[in-house]
């Protein structure tokens, strides 16, 4: 072989495959790719991230295809839930994991297992319709129907992140019984709670992470244990820097509420009332919202957070209508990001009367500003993607550490 052609191949030579499951707007594939690996496909059955998914990440290895959105939903068909497409998806899978494996036979096979963490979350279920209810409770089992693709494909690295709380036994032990099965299939895994801005991303976000590689492929200074079923799985990376808010935004360009830059993408800011405008003007970086009390324009307080308050003896919800601090990581980026009356979500520059817009949210969230969101001109299903997404600097972050540690 030439050197010439010795150069195309180690330039087209991915650091492994991987198949995003549960991908959404494509944060975990964006952190893939970032790191080096070629992503075969993504799934979700959110046919709403499908452009957005696709058009942000071209894959810079084997062929520069882009991903392939798989839209299906992950279970099994039945009577009972006749929407299941799994036999259609394996069918999908069975064709382009090979397909690829093929092609760089040495390469390993990444399954980056995500699921939506609302399953999850401490919203109440009185909140919730009889229909949403059953759809959470399904949701709940989402990590033990992916687990029966890694038992079927057998990927060699094995990436799974959601909420801080999984582990909590009130959702069941999902988060052990799918450690479990992973180490039944002959994996070690480790797993641990970390927070985003120890990796560089400029957010506090805490997340559970849990990684599995095959016993007989592991590192042996990948081990935590002396009998080599532990994974160390690292709280911060050693290369990386605490990013601040000003450091991830200042850059972007000064905006009104209710204004859609015309040459940033995304970076449009949600209109606010006139009483919100005087409750964000009178705001300053970092406060809680004990401010609303006094300001030059009266008690702008809400009345159901005075009774709250005074049925408590203590200040509850100090963090909404509050701006940002810029000198320290934003709070977690929800999909509410785009509304002050949501948590600390105003900007931190008191010459600018709004909250963060969704450029700057994505930003916060470890996105390029080039990674385009779609549709470009509305606010809700665009906050949706981005408070939803795994930040791609954690999913590659992980990534490289599993591809190094086999």
């Amino acid at each position: 072989m030439s050197l010439a052609r010795k150069k195309v191949h180690a330039a087209t030579q991915p650091r492994f495959l991987a198949v995003d499951f549960f991908c959404g707007a494509g944060g975990t594939t964006r952190g893939l790719i970032d790191a080096g690996g070629y992503v075969i496909a993504g799934i979700d059955k959110a046919s709403a991230c499908a452009l957005t998914f696709t058009e942000n990440n071209p894959n810079e290895t084997v062929d520069y295809s882009c991903p392939r959105f798989l839209e299906y939903d992950i279970f099994p068909a039945s009577e009972a839930y006749p929407g299941g497409q799994k036999a259609e998806l394996t069918a999908e899978l069975d064709r382009w994991i090979p397909y690829y494996r093929g092609k760089v036979p040495t390469v390993p096979l990444l399954f980056a297992i995500c699921a939506p963490c609302q399953p999850f979350t401490t919203l109440s279920k009185k909140e919730l319709s009889e229909k949403r209810r059953m759809g959470r409770e399904r949701d709940a089992n989402l990590l033990s129907e992916a687990a029966g693709f890694v038992a079927r494909y057998k990927p060699e690295l094995v990436l799974s992140e959601n909420v801080a709380g999984i582990k909590d036994p009130r959702y069941g032990g999902v988060w052990d019984d799918f450690r479990k099965v992973l180490e039944e299939l002959g994996y070690a895994t480790g797993t641990k709670v970390v927070c985003t801005s120890r990796f560089g991303i400029p957010q506090f976000r805490k997340r559970s992470i849990l990684i599995a590689i095959p016993r007989e492929l592991v590192r042996s200074e990948r081990f935590a244990d002396l009998i080599g079923t532990e994974l160390l799985v690292p709280e911060h990376d050693p290369d990386a820097t605490v990013v601040s808010v000003r450091e991830a935004i200042e850059h972007l360009p000064q905006i009104r509420a209710g204004e859609t830059h015309a040459t940033v993408p995304n970076h449009r800011a949600r209109t606010l009332s006139d009483l919100n405008l005087r409750r964000i003007a009178s705001a300053r970086p970092g406060e809680s919202n004990a401010y609303m009390e006094k300001t030059v324009f009266g008690d702008l307080s809400l009345d159901c957070h005075r009774k709250v308050n005074a049925k408590l003896a203590v200040r509850c919800f100090t963090d909404v209508y509050t701006r940002m601090h810029p000198d320290r990581p934003a709070p977690t980026i929800t999909t509410k990001c785009h509304s002050i009356s949501n948590g600390r979500y105003g900007h931190y520059d008191i010459g600018q009367l709004r909250g963060i817009s969704l450029r700057e949210a994505a930003a916060l969230q470890s996105f390029r500003d080039d990674y385009i969101f779609y549709p470009t001109h509305m606010i809700e299903p665009v906050a949706r993607m981005v408070g939803n997404a795994v930040p791609p600097k954690l999913a590659g972050y992980f990534a490289s550490y599993l591809a190094r540690s086999i």
